[in-house]
Formats: structure tokens, C-alpha cells, sequence
């Protein structure tokens, strides 16, 4: 049997994932509406013989453009883009299970699937942004419970209509002339609490079965969700011991389901700052720190605790009675995540608006390439991940020092391929390619 592999995806964020990297001196903010940027990033990353390319979304504006690049490209265009411009790295781009019909999207992800030739993955999200509501004719954003609830079923119909084609359905026999074998082809009809489908889905089983499910989120609400469903879960941890009680928590719960818990795989962020000493790693942390906006980061504390402060109260202490008797909470798992950083570090408000600036909750870490790689393998090691998102500060110099000096020594101690096994997303993931099982309707009380 084969050594654990670690797996690595690169998170795309325009320009980086450090909140002022649109200002530092090695970005080119010009270039974040050009493809041809995200094309040789995604080819720069397959060269290092990465998992895949990490593309997130929100169906709406963020409040805080003003000082960040924090709009969206619709992903389905760009990793079209990227799928034509790359042979094996996978293709996994973030669609809401609140804000999108399961029809349209299973044709989306199974389109991509075809014409990737087997490389996508789903990042099923509910949608935590109250805003997006009003974009879609709603007056008010689903509460949590419903969305998840929706979520569930949901994430059961578009597993309907991908298996609604047999793998046997498409036979192309010019002799016969039979094209496809329609008895092979099934409706769904599906009637749920939020959803009513007929399908069947209008073009063949993908190449993978069904794309790669990952799912992002630990509330107690996506723990349950991401052990019943997901394949691959991206998370956000501070400590080693967090890590370790959400992995072992996830594991067992999939596995108390029924599922084999090494096909739920852990992949938390984690963005590097590197240079030849930790001091010049620090240094250059540092640098990018001074160029945030206390504007921009109050509305960020503000979004994640409901703390309202002003910039007057940079240098003072996190008061945690306020956070307490605000009234106002942010999103479950990562309110707590900042909550923990306060106990743990007492930092004051200007400290940990720095230790959210770099990834929004996701570890930061500033070192040497040995020391990233250290971090990395104890983490992988330790019962705290099978791999990881990387989430580079900047684009690309940020990305092109990981791939250049830290992929290089984890290939070298025997936790990274060097070249690639196979040619789709399940199979660098470790993943089974799942038989289509078509689902006798289900009827919702």
C-alpha cells in the first residue's frame, strides 16, 4: 500500500488573499481582470503537480470594495478558461445552494466535467452574505437552519440528475444507429420541502460520475452536512489542536455514517509569507500589514463579531464584554475562531485586525521554506490535515516562492507527488469514480 499523500490546491483570490495586496509593490492590480494572469498561475501551479485551482464565489458585492479587490468573477467562465489552457489540474469553483436552481447548476459542473475531461469539483456553500438576498427577489436572507435545509436536499438532487444518465446510456453504435439507450435514462422527479425536479439531466454522465463534492464550513450545522456529503472540506484552524479536534470530530462523524472518513479529506488554509530568514519573513508580513486601511478591517471585525469600533480605538484592548452585549454575530465557526485568537493572545484591536488582514481567519504563517514545510508536514502528521489550500498573500511572487521553494522539499521528503498519477480530480485526490445509483423518488412530509 502506498505512503499518505498530502494534497495541495492553490486558493485564487484577485491579487492575493492578504486584504492590501492590491497595494504592495509586487502586484499588478492591472491584471486582475485579465485571463491570461489566471491562465499562467494555473499553469505555474499544474507544473508543481498541484491538486487543483481553488476559485471561490458570492452572488453579491462586497460591502468593502471601497479599499480591497473584493469583487467576483463568475467562475464557470474562468475556469472554462483555465480548463482550456491546462491538461491535468483540477477545476473546483464555489456555487450556492441558496442562490441557484440544482438544474442549472448540474448542467454547469457536469459541462465543465466533459470539457475538462474529468477535472471538476463543487464547493457547495449556503451563502452567509445577507446582502445577496435582494439580488435575487428576496426580502430577507434565509436564516441559517433553512439554508442548510435547503442545502441538504439540494446537494440530493443534483446528485439525482448526475446519475440520471446510466454509464451505459450513451452508445454511439453508427451500425444500429442507436445513439443512446433511453431505457438507461432516468427521470428524477424529485418533490422536497424546497425543490421540485423533473429531469431527467439533458446531457451524459460526466467523466469523474459525478464532480469532486467539496464543501466549506465548520458550524456544528457544516460538520453534519460535510460528514454526510463532502469529499473534501476546506476549514480554517489557528492551532495544531484545533486542527486536530475538527479532524478527528469530522472523521468520526463520516465514519459513524457509514463512509470511509479517508475519503473526507481536511484541507485547511494556510498563507505564507517566506523569504531566506524568519526575520525577513516577518519583515515582509510586517510590510503588508502597514499598507491596510483600519476602514477596511473595522468592517471585517465588524462583519465576523458585530463589534463596532472606530479608529480611535486601534491601540486599546479587544473589549470582550462588548462583543458579548452587541447583539450582532458574524458567522458561526469563524466568530469563534476570532473569539479564541482574543483569549489566547489579548491582543489589541490594531493586533488582531493584522492577524485577520492576511487570510481572514486561515493561519498565517511567516518563515523560512523549511519552516513552511515543517508546519506543513506536522500538521499532516499530527491528525490535523491531509493537506492544504494555499493561500498566497500576493500574486503571483507570493505563489511562485511556495511552488518554487516549498513544494520542492515536501517532493523531497516523500509528502508531495512530482509528477501526476492520473489525469482527473478524483484520482488525485485518492477518490473512487462513484456508479450512478438512480434514486427512486423521495417524498418530503
Amino acid at each position: 500500500m502506498s505512503a499518505r499523500k498530502l494534497h495541495l490546491n492553490l486558493f485564487v483570490y484577485p491579487g492575493g488573499h492578504h486584504e492590501a495586496a492590491w497595494r504592495y509593490h509586487g502586484t499588478d492590480p492591472g491584471r486582475i481582470l485579465d485571463i491570461g494572469f489566471y491562465q499562467d498561475l494555473a499553469r505555474r501551479a499544474e507544473r508543481a503537480t498541484l491538486d487543483a485551482v481553488f476559485f471561490a464565489d458570492g452572488p453579491s458585492l462586497a460591502d468593502n470594495v471601497r479599499y480591497a479587490s473584493r469583487f467576483r468573477l463568475e467562475p464557470f467562465t474562468w475556469l472554462s478558461a483555465i480548463a482550456a489552457a491546462t491538461e491535468r489540474i483540477g477545476l473546483i469553483a464555489t456555487a450556492s445552494t441558496t442562490y441557484t436552481e440544482p438544474y442549472n447548476l448540474a448542467r454547469l459542473f457536469a459541462s465543465l466535467d466533459h470539457l475538462s475531461r474529468g477535472r471538476a469539483g463543487w464547493n457547495i456553500v449556503t451563502t452567509g452574505a445577507p446582502q445577496a438576498a435582494g439580488n435575487f427577489g428576496l426580502d430577507a436572507h434565509p436564516v441559517h437552519a433553512e439554508r442548510y435545509d435547503r442545502a441538504r436536499e439540494f446537494v440530493e438532487v443534483v446528485t439525482q440528475l448526475w446519475d440520471s444518465w446510466e454509464d451505459e446510456a450513451l452508445v454511439a453504435d453508427r451500425k444500429s444507429g442507436l445513439f443512446a439507450d433511453t431505457d438507461r435514462i432516468h427521470e428524477i422527479n424529485h418533490t422536497g420541502r424546497h425543490l421540485k425536479v423533473r429531469g431527467p439531466l439533458n446531457l451524459p454522465r460526466s467523466p469523474q460520475g459525478r464532480p469532486v463534492y467539496v464543501q466549506a464550513g465548520s458550524s456544528q450545522d457544516g460538520r453534519s452536512f460535510a460528514a454526510a456529503h463532502a469529499e473534501a472540506v476546506f476549514t480554517a484552524h489557528q492551532t495544531l489542536r484545533s486542527g486536530q479536534e475538527f479532524y478527528a470530530d469530522l472523521k468520526a462523524r463520516a465514519a459513524a455514517l457509514g463512509r470511509n472518513p479517508d475519503q473526507v479529506l481536511v484541507l485547511p488554509g494556510i498563507s505564507p509569507f517566506i523569504g531566506s530568514t524568519e526575520a525577513e519573513a516577518r519583515a515582509l508580513h510586517e510590510e503588508f500589514n502597514d499598507l491596510t486601511q483600519p476602514e477596511y478591517s473595522l468592517q471585517l471585525l465588524h462583519r465576523l463579531l458585530g463589534l463596532r469600533l472606530s479608529a480611535d480605538e486601534l491601540d486599546g484592548p479587544v473589549d470582550r464584554r462588548l462583543i458579548e452585549t452587541s447583539g450582532e454575530r458574524g458567522n458561526g465557526s469563524r466568530f469563534q475562531l476570532v473569539l479564541d485568537i482574543i483569549d489566547r493572545e489579548q491582543p489589541t484591536v490594531r493586533q488582531l485586525l493584522h492577524r485577520l488582514a492576511g487570510a481572514r481567519g486561515h493561519r498565517v504563517v511567516a518563515g523560512t521554506p523549511e519552516q513552511v514545510a515543517d508546519q506543513i508536514q506536522e500538521w499532516f502528521e499530527q491528525g490535523a490535515a491531509d493537506g492544504f489550500n494555499i493561500m498566497p498573500p500576493w500574486l503571483p511572487g507570493g505563489f511562485d516562492l511556495f511552488a518554487d521553494q516549498v513544494v520542492p522539499i515536501l517532493q523531497a521528503r516523500g509528502l508531495f507527488r512530482t509528477t501526476y498519477d492520473g489525469t482527473t480530480l478524483r484520482e488525485h485526490y485518492g477518490l473512487p469514480r462513484p456508479t450512478a445509483v438512480p434514486t427512486s423518488p423521495k417524498e418530503y412530509a
